[in-house]
């Protein structure tokens, strides 16, 4: 069983790694079943964060404005967690994002993780729900906050020696590290004509965009293009109308 792992949890601006963003990196690092250190940050936001997200978060636009750019925040977590398998629940979800960062920036890397939730659903039974915040309740594991990353990563930490101790030997292929599978492919960025087709598209329906174009994907740039396009139309002669803000 593992003694040396870091058990990972991250928020989200939403669900699609290829168009969100990482919203807070959280984790703790044990050594010989022992907890030796711990890590958190938030990270700077270009676009407004979703109102569901503030909702069931609690992290708003200010309190991310000071936080660290992408690049920075993920390169620490990695040297942070070094070469250590990961623990956490549903795991594969937080790994794609992670994942997505490194296929940009063309790292590549294997990953093998444990994920609580896969023995949640193998050892418990099948009517009650496996959601962390379920299983924390019924373990009695104490929490300050859900649905903040280092939060829910220290009671991740706990709920995992739980259940190593009671189905462990029952279920041993559950507890060993697999290899973590998530295909996705590089974003590149925004070609010069997509960008100069959107600020000509902007500035026809005169629209305040939240993010700068320069900052854009390729598939950004054209999910934001079809969206326009959608909501106002293409440019034609007629009068331009009043100005208007759009969030990608």
């Amino acid at each position: 069983m593992l003694d040396d792992y870091v058990v990972v949890d991250l928020e989200m601006t939403g669900l699609h790694p290829k168009t969100d963003h990482i919203l807070e990196i959280g984790a703790v690092k044990v050594r010989e079943k022992q907890i030796v250190d711990t890590f958190s940050v938030l990270l700077r936001q270009d676009t407004p964060i979703p109102e569901q997200v503030v909702e069931l978060t609690g992290i708003t636009d200010e309190m991310t404005a000071d936080g660290q750019d992408a690049d920075r925040a993920v390169s620490a977590f990695l040297e942070f967690a070094e070469d250590l398998p990961w623990v956490g629940h549903n795991i594969i979800f937080d790994y794609s994002f992670i994942k997505q960062w490194e296929v940009n920036h063309r790292i590549m890397r294997n990953c093998y993780a444990v994920d609580t939730l896969k023995i949640a659903r193998k050892c418990l039974p099948k009517e009650m729900k496996k959601s962390l915040e379920v299983l924390r309740q019924y373990y009695g594991i104490r929490q300050t906050a859900v649905h903040r990353a280092y939060e829910d990563a220290a009671a991740t930490q706990v709920l995992y020696e739980i259940l190593e101790k009671a189905y462990s030997e029952k279920e041993p292929g559950l507890f060993r590290p697999g290899e973590l599978q998530c295909r996705l492919k590089r974003q590149t960025p925004a070609t010069a004509r997509q960008k100069n087709y959107l600020k000509d598209l902007t500035e026809y329906h005169r629209i305040v965009l939240d993010v700068p174009v320069e900052r854009l994907s390729r598939s950004e740039a054209s999910k934001l293009t079809d969206k326009i396009i959608a909501q106002y139309g293409k440019p034609a002669v007629s009068a331009v109308p009043g100005k208007k803000t759009i969030r990608p």
